[in-house]
């Protein structure tokens, strides 16, 4: 009797065993109690890891699951890539990423951890990050075209702020540079708090940062704003012209964005349900006045398009940075 009961628990064992071997390695590895993480490679506090929680409670929602924010500096965000990209593709690892990672890196780093194309499979694009030119009020130009012909009389005088070598806003700064054949410095600062501090003291005469970052000291009087990146004017000034319409070149790819991706080999059916229930959330209006405060304008395309546009921006800077023989180097 014992040897026979032994024999019915160690054949239930061989069962229950090879249920499991047949079934998918991510369906075990993940099971419905696996929390899903959003990963950023800033620290807490900042506006993307504010993004990030903003969108965890409205995934919290919509998913019926545990979401957990985690925050993986380094690296220029290459930690928190390749932290992802050794997740296991079962959707319960999402990495949102700032623009650089894809488009410029790729151009500037000799080798990276990660290969953007075939590592990380894009789910949305989630927003966008307008950046604005600014000087300040004691300056005595008061647009993009009054700054560029004050700059040629005073050649002396070329710094251009920014708070990243190697970003968009330094090639744009080259691509001016060589339109108005005047030598102008990209002048990167720690951040935007230092460039702002020299703007206003009249030791830099502009700058380019985030919409976000500047707004208080625009709306006391210390700053003003000559043009914004990007090809269309930012809904959250209205009042202010791309630099496109100012006549000055180089800007039209360089505002910021926010986008979604996952580890490749995700299933498409996870990757669609993840998209759908991103674009649900950043279409959210309390997430777009929350957002909007921060300088974001959601965006909310799918991951199709985020490629697209990934690939696009990329073939647009290849040339300026080839000619510019930047090359990056953590």
């Amino acid at each position: 009797m014992h040897n026979r009961f032994f024999l019915r628990k160690l054949a239930a064992a061989f069962i229950a065993a090879a249920a499991a071997a047949s079934m998918p390695a991510t369906a075990v590895a993940a099971g419905a109690d696996t929390p899903t993480r959003i990963v950023v490679g800033f620290a807490a506090g900042g506006a993307l890891d504010v993004f990030a929680r903003t969108l965890a409670e409205k995934l919290r929602v919509s998913l019926g699951e545990t979401i957990l924010v985690e925050n993986r500096p380094g690296a220029s965000t290459q930690l928190a890539l390749e932290s992802v990209k050794r997740s296991a593709p079962d959707g319960k690892t999402i990495l949102i990423s700032p623009a650089p990672p894809f488009t410029i890196f790729p151009l500037t780093y000799k080798r990276l951890p990660y290969d953007p194309d075939k590592d990380l499979v894009p789910v949305a694009y989630l927003a966008d990050l307008p950046l604005v030119a600014s000087a300040s009020v004691n300056q005595p130009y008061k647009t993009m075209p009054e700054y560029v012909a004050w700059v040629k009389r005073n050649p002396a005088s070329t710094g251009f702020g920014l708070v990243t070598l190697g970003g968009t806003v330094h090639f744009g700064v080259l691509t001016l540079r060589k339109a108005i054949d005047v030598p102008l410095t990209p002048t990167a600062y720690r951040g935007a708090a230092m460039m702002l501090t020299d703007e206003i003291g009249g030791t830099l005469p502009v700058g380019v940062d985030a919409i976000g970052g500047q707004m208080e000291l625009h709306r006391a009087g210390k700053i003003r704003f000559l043009g914004v990146t990007g090809t269309k004017r930012s809904a959250l000034l209205p009042d202010v012209p791309t630099l496109r319409e100012a006549g000055v070149p180089g800007f039209d790819m360089a505002s910021g964005w926010y986008s979604a991706f996952v580890p490749a080999g995700t299933p498409a059916a996870t990757v669609s349900r993840l998209e759908k229930a991103l674009l649900d959330a950043v279409k959210d209006p309390e997430v777009r006045a929350k957002m909007a405060a921060l300088g974001m304008e959601m965006a909310g395309q799918p991951g199709a398009q985020a490629r697209k546009i990934i690939l696009g921006q990329r073939a647009q800077w290849k040339p300026v940075v080839a000619a510019s023989g930047f090359t990056a180097d953590d």
